[in-house]
C-alpha cells in the first residue's frame, strides 16, 4: 500500500471536480467562438469566473485565468515591473523574499541579469518569517516596480503577515504580489482583505485539475502581458480558455473553501502527531521553521518538514518510497536537482543541515495510517542512510 505525504507537490482531484472537468471535456466549443458552442463554452468559464471570485473574495473581472501558479508568478512579476517601467523608466527596482518559490525567485534573477534590474532580497527568520519593518525599509529609497512575498511557504510552511506587508507596500505606492498557491487549500485566503494588488492561485493543488490557474488582478494593477496573440484574459493574457480545467477549478475551489475550516483542524492534528513522533524517537531530528502543536497560524496545519542530520534527503526519499511512503525533499519543481534548499540556506541552516531535509504534507486523503507507515519506516531509513554515507 502506497502512503502518499505529498499533497504540496499535487493532491487527488476531488471526485466532483473530476466529474465536471469529464463532463465538459465532452462538449465542443472554444470560448472565443461566436457561434452556438462558443457562446455555451463561453457562459461555462464566465460562470465559473464569478464562483471563483466569488470563492476568492474577488470581483470576476479580477480573475485572470492562466495555465498555474508558475504563469500567474511570471505575468505578475515581470508583467508588473514592465507596465511600472514603461510609466516612469526610474521605476527599476524589484523587492521579493529570499524564500519565493522559483515561479517568482527565477523571473526576478531574469529581470536583474537581462535588464539590470536592482533587486532588493527580503531575508527571513529563523522560522522563515519575513518582517513588515523589512520591507518597509526596503521600499523607502524609492524606484521600486513591484514587491512580492509568498503568503504562505511551499517548503517549510510559514504563513506570513500578508496584510501588513501589503500595507506597507501600498503606503509607498508599490504595486504588492502575493503568491497564494498554498495556502488557498487551508488558510482563509480573502482578496479584498489581503490590500495585494495581485494575487497566485493554482487548481492542482485544492483538488482541482494540473494545468490551469488565476492570477487575481485588481482592475488598477498596472501590468502588460508578457506573452501575446489573442489576449483573451483583460489584454494581458492570451490563448485559448480551457472551459473544462476552469470548470473543475471553480467546483473544487468551492469545496474546499465550504470544508476548509474542518479539514484544516484534522490535517493539522496528522501534521502534529506526525512531528512529535519524529522528534521522540531519539534520531537527532529537528523540525524547521515555526511550530508549536495546535497552531495553525503561523504555519500551514498541513505542513511537516524536519531535518535528520547526518542523512541526504534524497537517500531518505528513495529509502521511504521502497517503503511504500511518498514524501519530497522540498518543492517538486525542483525534483532532481541535488543541490541544499535557497529556502533553508536563507533561513540560517548550513548546507549539511539543509541537504537532510525532509517535507511531508497532508491533504483530503490523508489519515492516520499514513503516519503510522511513516514513522514505522523512519527508524531504519534513517539507518540505512546514515550506512550508505560512511556517517553511522
Amino acid at each position: 500500500m502506497t502512503h502518499y505525504l505529498d499533497h504540496a507537490a499535487t493532491t487527488p482531484m476531488l471526485p466532483a471536480a473530476l466529474e465536471a472537468l469529464v463532463e465538459q471535456s465532452a462538449r465542443v466549443g472554444n470560448p472565443s467562438s461566436l457561434h452556438t458552442s462558443g457562446r455555451a463554452a463561453r457562459a461555462v468559464v464566465e460562470e465559473a469566473r464569478e464562483r471563483i471570485g466569488a470563492a476568492l473574495g474577488a470581483r470576476p473581472s479580477e480573475v485572470v485565468f492562466t495555465s498555474g501558479g508558475t504563469e500567474s508568478d511570471n505575468l505578475a512579476v515581470k508583467g508588473a515591473w514592465l507596465a511600472r517601467r514603461a510609466l516612469d523608466p526610474a521605476l527599476d527596482g524589484v523587492v521579493a523574499s529570499g524564500i519565493e518559490h522559483h515561479a517568482v525567485l527565477d523571473p526576478v534573477e531574469y529581470l536583474a541579469g537581462s535588464r539590470g534590474v536592482r533587486v532588493t532580497w527580503l531575508e527571513p527568520d529563523r522560522c522563515g518569517h519575513i518582517g513588515v519593518d523589512a520591507l518597509r525599509e526596503a521600499l523607502a529609497p524609492g524606484g521600486v516596480a513591484v514587491a512580492s512575498v509568498m503568503w504562505a511557504n511551499n517548503e517549510v510552511g510559514t504563513v506570513q503577515p500578508v496584510a501588513e506587508l501589503a500595507a506597507v507596500a501600498r503606503e509607498h505606492g508599490v504595486p504588492f504580489h502575493t503568491d497564494a498557491v498554498q495556502a488557498v487549500a487551508h488558510l482563509p485566503v480573502r482578496f479584498d482583505e489581503s490590500g495585494a494588488d495581485l494575487m497566485t492561485v493554482s487548481a492542482h493543488k485544492i483538488g482541482g485539475p494540473v494545468g490551469v490557474g488565476a492570477l487575481i488582478a485588481r482592475r488598477d494593477a498596472p501590468i502588460v502581458p508578457i506573452a501575446h496573440g489573442g489576449g483573451q484574459e483583460r489584454q494581458v493574457r492570451s490563448g485559448t480558455l480551457d472551459a473544462a480545467g476552469i470548470l473543475a477549478f471553480a467546483v473544487a475551489l468551492e469545496e474546499t473553501v465550504a470544508g476548509r475550516d474542518v479539514e484544516a483542524k484534522r490535517v493539522l492534528a496528522l501534521r502534529d502527531r506526525l512531528i512529535e513522533g519524529a522528534l521522540g524517537l531519539g534520531l537527532g531530528i529537528t523540525v524547521s521553521g515555526c511550530w508549536a502543536p495546535g497552531d495553525a497560524t503561523r504555519r500551514l496545519p498541513g505542513n511537516a518538514h524536519l531535518l535528520v542530520p547526518g542523512c541526504e534527503g534524497d537517500s531518505l526519499l528513495y529509502l521511504l518510497d521502497a517503503a511504500g511512503v511518498e514524501c519530497s525533499t522540498g518543492s517538486a519543481c525542483q525534483a532532481g536537482v541535488p543541490q541544499p534548499s535557497h529556502v533553508l540556506l536563507a533561513m540560517g541552516h548550513t548546507e549539511a543541515q539543509a541537504r537532510g531535509a525532509l517535507r511531508l504534507s497532508f491533504g483530503r486523503t490523508s489519515t492516520e495510517a499514513d503516519v503510522d507507515a511513516f514513522l514505522g519506516a523512519l527508524p531504519g531509513v534513517v539507518e540505512r542512510a546514515r550506512r550508505a554515507g560512511g556517517l553511522s
